[in-house]
Parts: C-alpha cells; structure tokens; sequence
C-alpha cells in the first residue's frame, strides 16, 4: 500500500509539472499531502513536514546567501574577463561555447558539491549565453551533464554513501572506476559538442536580426553592470571568492556559514553606504525568494514520503522485482537502472536503502559488495543529481537558469542515460563492474 502511495506521488508529481499543470512549488507540497491523507496519516501531517524543513534549513539558507553573493559580484563585473576570454576563444561559436560550458563545469565540479557548481557556472555562463541569443535550456543541461558526471569523486555524495553503507573505503569504489570516470568526462564534452551544433543551427534558421549589445548581466535574474570598479576592489572580490571556494573545498567552516559571512563582506566592501546595501537586497530579493521557496517545498516532499515510511516501501518493492535469473547479472542491471531511480528514490533512502538490500542479494552470486557499489554511483544521483525533484541543487539550477523542471528533465533525461551507459560500458571494458 505504502510503496504504492509513494510511487503514485511521484508520478503524480512529475505528470503535473512536466505537462505544466500547476506550479513545481504547488507540485512539491500538493502531491504528498493528498497521498499521505489518503494513507491515513493526516493527522502526522505536520511533525512530518516540520521535519523536512529543518533537514532543508541549512541548504536553503546557504542558497540564499550564495544567490546573493554571486549576483553581487556579477554586477561588480568579477566574471566579465572570463566571459570576454570565453568570447575570444568562442568566436561567437555557439559549438565552442557550450563546449567551453563542460569544460568550466568540469574543472568547478572537482569541489565535489553540485549546489556551488551549479551556482558558479551558471553565474558565469547566463551573460554569454544571452548575449548571442543561445538558449538557456541547453545551459541548464550542458551544466548538468558535466556536474552530473563529477559527483562521482570521492568526496562527493554518492561515493561517501556508497563506502559508508557497505562499509568499505572509497578508493575500493573509485579507483577503478577512474578510466570509465574519464569515458564520461569524453561523452560530456562530445554531448556538449553535439548540443552545440543543434543550437548553431537553430540560430543561423532564426530571421537576421540586428541586435543592441548587450552588457553582461543583462538580462532577468543577472543585472545590468553599471559602472566598472577600481582595480583594488576588483582584486578584492577575485581573492575573496577565491578564498571562499577553498574553504567551500576544505570545509572550513559549514557552507551556510562561509555564505553568510562571504556576502557580508563583500557587501560591505563594494557598497559601504546603507542606501546602496538597501538597494541591492531589494534588486536581488525576488531571486532569492523564488530559489528558497521552492527549497523548502522540496523539504516537505521528502519529509513526508519518509515519515509516512513510503520511500524504504518503495526501495523494498524495486528490490523484489528482481528476477531471479537476473541475479548473477546484478551488477549490470543495478548500473543500467541507476540513473533512472534518482528520479524516485533520494541519494540516502537508494544507498542506505536499497544498497544493502542489493549487495546482501549479490553476495549469493559471488558478487563482491565493491562491484555492486561501483554499479550504483554510475548513475544514482550522480549523473540523475542534475534533474531529480528530490535534491535541492537541481532547483538551484533551475532558478538560476531560468528554465521549468519538465522541460529540463525532457531535454537532459537521454543525455544522462547516455552518460551511465557510456561509463557502464567502460567499467565492463576494464572489469570494475564484472558482467
């Protein structure tokens, strides 16, 4: 009954929002609510949900504060010389540009959190982006492509999970998974390729149009940079934010923290009188709101599929409809599968979940618990992170992209799949995952 509800939720939840019929905010909230009241639990509404939001809390507060940093450091014109490179480079090539969009998202990708991926790489891309027209769909997609398949690093989520649920050491998981990491890193930049093509083409059929330059930022949700700062302040700002994402990568402090206290800063610095800090707030609000808003409702999605137990029934259902003939072939059926589940189960419920249950079924097999982990993080919230309602980050890119979750999950769904299949194909090649 319960693992029912749950998928009915979820697919409830994804028929609403790809087909546009209500809100993804309205989405979030509705579907659990009619599902759990159906299920009795009404009266558990609320402790359920309240606990939701509070696992969400630091995530949603750290998103506000890095929206805001990172839209004060695009009007203070800090990623201007990167685009102007980027341009140099392109040559106005929409091919070279989303090629250049995986290679940045790539290199940002190594500190291994898909929230500040998504938030430098967007920030840095959307005004070249708009500046040549491209659409902001294939930014979406192309930073998730290239985010996706970096969340298998060791320090990324998946990986961690993995080791700590078969208790065993990341390096059993990633190292041999290192060269199919690499065949996924070559499609990414092959897919960026492809995309990049279809988009060229879509703009050499549009009517000539001559066009006003547009400065960078220019656009909803990326100001316009009105005036260019002094040399001293824009060294001020580079070394800044190269100071926060180092301690983003060593954890200096929690990630909420370093945002509160980065924006601070830089608030402080490069708008010193209170009317300036007053108007900056009030430009950049309505983009906070939008991105915390929808956080939150994702808080109460989660939090009531696992209070009402719908997500560990529904991580037991997928479990028992393995075939028994199947069994010695898990490992592959468990990697071909894996992408696809990160549209249903979260990162925790599939790997502190399903996992186990999958490499106690593997051990009858001979199957070694490392081949069934190596299996997983080839797809499960890895390369599916970028377009599952059930992460926070997807709606960070989402917000900041401005682009709707169906269409998203519509154009980067066979992208993805094509990732895990790619990097599926290279662990048989090179016996990491056995067949």
């Amino acid at each position: 009954m319960l693992a029912a509800l749950g998928f009915c939720t979820i697919g409830g939840f994804l028929l609403l929002t790809m087909f546009k019929r209500v809100s993804v905010l309205v989405a979030l909230v509705l579907t659990p609510v009619v599902t759990a009241v159906i299920g009795g639990y009404g009266d558990d509404l609320g402790p359920m949900a309240l606990d939701g939001l509070s696992k969400v809390a630091p995530t949603g507060i750290m998103i506000a504060f890095a929206v805001l940093y990172f839209s004060l450091m695009i009007d203070a014109g800090l990623f201007e010389p990167l685009i102007r490179a980027i341009l140099r480079a392109a040559k106005n090539d929409p091919v070279r540009i989303t090629v250049g969009t995986a290679v940045l998202t790539v290199c940002v990708g190594l500190d291994g959190d898909g929230a500040s991926t998504f938030l430098i790489s967007i920030s840095a891309m959307l005004p070249v982006y708009q500046r040549l027209g491209m659409s902001r769909l294939v930014l979406a997609g192309v930073v998730g492509l290239g985010a996706g398949v970096m969340n298998m690093i060791p320090w990324g989520g998946p990986t961690a999970r993995a080791a700590a649920a078969l208790k065993i050491d990341t390096s059993d998981i990633i190292m041999p998974l290192l060269p199919a990491l690499a065949a996924g890193i070559a499609w990414v930049l092959l897919a960026a390729y492809l995309i990049g093509r279809r988009e060229r083409r879509r703009l050499e059929a549009l009517e000539p149009a001559p066009r006003a330059e547009v400065a960078v930022g220019d656009g909803p949700g990326t100001p316009r940079v009105v005036a260019r700062p002094g040399l001293a302040l824009t060294a001020f700002n580079l070394l800044l934010t190269v100071a926060l994402l180092v301690c983003l990568v060593l954890e200096a402090m929690p990630l909420p923290v370093l945002f509160v206290f980065a924006f601070v800063l830089a608030l402080l610095v490069n708008h010193p009188r209170w009317e300036d800090q007053q108007e900056l707030l009030e430009k950049h609000g309505k983009s906070v709101v939008l991105v915390i808003t929808m956080i939150f409702a994702a808080g109460v999605f989660t939090g009531i599929l696992g209070g009402t137990g719908m997500i560990g029934k529904m991580a037991e259902a997928l479990v028992d409809i393995i075939p028994d003939g199947l069994g010695g072939h898990l490992p592959v059926l468990v990697a071909v599968t894996s992408m696809p589940l990160s549209l249903v189960l979260t990162p925790d419920a599939y790997y502190f979940g399903v996992l186990p249950v999958l490499a106690g079924t593997a051990d009858a097999f001979g199957t070694d618990h490392a081949e069934i982990a190596r299996a997983a993080v080839l797809g499960q919230m890895t390369t599916g992170f970028p377009l599952s309602p059930l992460t926070a980050a997807t709606f960070i890119l989402l917000s900041m992209s401005g682009v709707q979750l169906g269409e998203h999950q519509r154009f980067l769904f066979r992208w993805a799949f094509g990732t895990t299949l790619v990097m599926t194909a290279a662990a048989l090649a090179t016996g990491a995952v056995p067949l």
